[in-house]
Formats: structure tokens, sequence, C-alpha cells
């Protein structure tokens, strides 16, 4: 039976070393334009091949405190590796493995310098980790405020521990308390703490709630007992416990059989758990365009086939059967065939009249997205949000990243919508440094 051990293998001293050395150490950097946090991707690659991998740590953690985290799960294929020059007439640098291991190596080298500023922090995922840990290099004193019993956000309740292992999380929690900051769990931020209570004690507050709205179909049965969707059926498992402890407090009934609506990597991620769940005997990820044309990463797909779950491609759900206790039995789909390419680049589909079936299931887990987090834009007044729920910023060159409100700021999902771990990061980076900068005007002005 398949477990929740790390997946992905860890390269080895001797095979960094020989996939450092084929870096071409471009002029232009191509790879770096790649990358929302500007890790100074051919400088430690070059301390890579020379042997200094603490040197290597050190270097990525010039520009990114979580380099463990985005070896692991940033679409470097994407980002960094598509602009790689070796790419062109061969594989490109395995840049993502390369910054996973160095990242393991040595211990963290930082040091805030001095600030007077003070800044809340609302949410302790990617975007608010990365600002959190940019304005501690600075000096700034940082408070985390965590609506959950522990750190992480997405990075802790949405990716399985085979994807992103726990001492990650907690190695990194570590080092950003080495900073300064201060973490607050089990405090939501807006009712047991309201914004005008952190502005007060506070010269700016980050928000970076997230997107933990999970989307549905609109089907008939989404009611049914055994319809989880991928937000709560992942956080059972990776957050409670749940099918992993035996002495977990949380439930996870998923069956013998399971059907994955999705094809993006939360569906992967759902899919591979659900499969690594005693009793569960079957797994179909149900798809309505081809494996192609799935966005989730080739390599979290290469995993989950070659881990036994199957793809069910051009197929789309028309709605979820029950017994007569409210129990899903069964998912009625129909096939879809494609055709050309739509506006945003991506082959259409159509349904193909009469070809109904239904499929023998005893849970539906559905993955089709998330939206931001409303229960802080709610609890917030004067707080603006657009119709998709997500906070609107000011993205001019002064101001970039402020909210409606002064002095708050916001950044990652809680503002694009589920997006990837790394762009949270560079929102929140990004706005680390508008922070610093406005708060230094107001005070020159104030002079």
């Amino acid at each position: 039976m398949l477990d929740f051990s790390e997946v992905a293998k860890e390269l080895t001293p001797e095979q960094a070393v020989a996939e450092a050395k084929r870096c071409l150490q471009c002029r232009t950097a191509p790879c770096m334009r790649g990358c929302p946090v500007a890790v100074k991707i051919p400088a430690f690659i070059r301390l890579i091949a020379d042997g200094d991998f603490a040197g290597a740590r050190r270097k990525i953690e010039e520009t990114n405190l979580l380099g463990a985290v985005c070896g692991r799960v940033c679409p470097q294929e994407l980002q960094c590796q598509k602009g790689c020059v070796r790419g062109v007439r061969g594989e490109p640098i395995t840049i993502g493995r390369l910054e996973r291991f160095a990242a393991g190596c040595g211990e963290a080298a930082l040091k805030a310098d001095s600030h007077t500023m003070r800044v809340a922090v609302v949410g302790s995922g990617p975007a608010g980790l990365a600002c959190a840990g940019e304005l501690a290099k600075k000096g700034v004193a940082v408070v985390i405020f965590e609506a959950l019993h522990t750190i992480g956000g997405v990075l802790k309740y949405g990716i399985p521990e085979f994807r992103l292992p726990d001492a990650v999380l907690r190695r990194i929690e570590d080092e950003i308390v080495s900073l300064g900051v201060k973490i607050k769990t089990n405090t939501l931020v807006g009712r047991t703490i309201s914004i005008e209570e952190l502005l007060r004690d506070f010269d700016a507050v980050f928000v970076g709630t997230g997107a933990g709205l999970p989307n549905f179909l609109g089907i008939s049965g989404e009611g049914l007992n055994g319809v989880y969707s991928a937000n709560e059926f992942l956080a059972r498992i990776n957050l409670m416990g749940a099918g992993i402890d035996e002495h977990a407090d949380t439930p996870i009934l998923a069956g013998k059989s399971v059907a994955v609506i999705g094809g993006g990597n939360v569906a992967m991620d759902a899919a591979r758990c659900a499969l690594r769940l005693a009793g569960t005997e079957r797994v179909r990820l149900v798809y309505r365009r081809t494996r192609d044309e799935m966005p989730a990463r080739k390599e979290e797909v290469e995993h989950a086939q070659s881990e036994g779950v199957e793809l069910l491609e051009l197929a789309s759900p028309v709605r979820v059967l029950g017994d007569i206790d409210g129990r899903v039995r069964g998912l009625e789909i129909i096939h879809t065939e494609q055709g050309g390419t739509d506006a945003n680049g991506r082959k259409s589909f159509k349904e193909i009249a009469n070809s109904e079936e239904v499929i023998k299931v005893d849970s539906v887990i559905i993955a089709i997205g998330q939206s931001p987090n409303p229960v802080f834009s709610r609890s917030v007044k004067g707080l603006e949000v657009n119709k998709r729920g997500g906070i609107v910023i000011d993205e001019s060159a002064n101001l970039g990243g402020e909210t409606s409100i002064a002095n708050v700021y916001a950044g990652g999902d809680a503002v694009t919508g589920a997006a990837t771990v790394i762009l949270a990061m560079g929102a929140g980076r990004e706005c680390a440094y508008k922070i610093i900068e406005n708060y230094e005007k107001r005070r020159a002005a104030e002079v």
C-alpha cells in the first residue's frame, strides 16, 4: 500500500554537482526572468558546481526564504526552466531540484537589520511567510496572525506530505522565528481581533488570507454524503490526520471507488491521497478535456498514473447519484470531444449527444478551483473587493499592494484567486518592500 512518505527523491551531492556543471552560466540569465521572487539562479548553481552547498543556500535566501518549498512545488517547467538555454536542444537544467537540494544544506545564515516599524501579517501561507520573512530581514518587528492551530496555510492543509513534508515547514517556521518574527495561531483576524485594533498597534497590516473558498459544479447531487470539495478532503488528511493517524478524531470515508473531478494540481493531490486511504481500491480522475490539456504539472500527472490513478479523459460530470440513505452510489458523466482553440489558448470541447454513462463510485471529490476566502473581507468595513471576491489593491508604482484602507496591504491568492505558490510569494515579497518604502516616505514627510 502507498504511504505518505515523500515520493520525489532528493539529489545526492554527486548528482547535484554533475547537474550544476551542465549550466552554461548565461550572461543574460533567461532563467531569472521566469522567477517571480528573483532568485539569483546562475549564482547559486555555480556555487553548487563548486561544491559550496551552504553558500548556494545563502545565495537563494538572499531573495527567497522558502527555497525548500519552491524546489518541491513550483511549476519550474513554466517559469525558470522554461527559459533555460540548455532546453533548446535537450533537457533544461533541473533548477527546481537543485534549489531543493541547496535549501537542505547547511544552516540558515539570516540576520536582521534594524528598523523601527511594526507590521502585522494576516495569514501564514506562502504570501504571508514571504512578506514576514522579507520584513524581518530588514529589522521590522513582525507578528503573524494565523487562524489555524499551525502555520503554513495552503502549504499545510492543501499539499500532501508526499509532496511537501511537514518537517520542511517546521524548519521554515524555526528560521523565521529566529529572525524575530512572532506567531499567534488560533487567531481569526476580523473576528478574534479587528483590523482597527491591529492598526492601533502596528504601522501597517499585510493580508495574505489565501483562496480557501471551494468552487462547485452546480449539478444535482452535490449535497449527498460522500461528496467532498478538494479543500475539505485534503484538509481532513493533511491538517487533521484523517486516514494517516489511526487516533485522528476526524474521519474520512472515501469508500472503495472514488471519482475526482478536475485536472489541476489540487485534483492530482486529492486523487493520490484517496489512493493511499485504507479500503480504497480504485480512483478515477474525470476531466472534460484530454491529458495534454490538463493544467496540472506533467510530473504530478505522471506520478498519479504511476501510482494507479486512472484518467477518464473527455468526460464531463452531469449529476451525482445517491441511494435511499443519501449516500453517493454513482456519477453520471457525458462524453465530450475537443474542437478548436478558444480565446484562452485552450482546446474547446463539446458534449457528445446521447453519450451519458453512469460510473459506480462511493465518493466524489470536486477539485475545480478556489476563490478568495470571504471570512476576512466580509468582516472588514471599507475593504473593496471585486466580483470574484478578490481584495482590490492599488497597483501603481507608489502604492503597489495597498488596499482601499490606508496602511493595509494585500497579496497572493486573496487578491488574484487561486494561483501558484511562487506567485503568492512574489506578491508577499513585493508588498514587504512597498510597506517599508511608504512608511519611510511618511516619516520623512512628518519631519
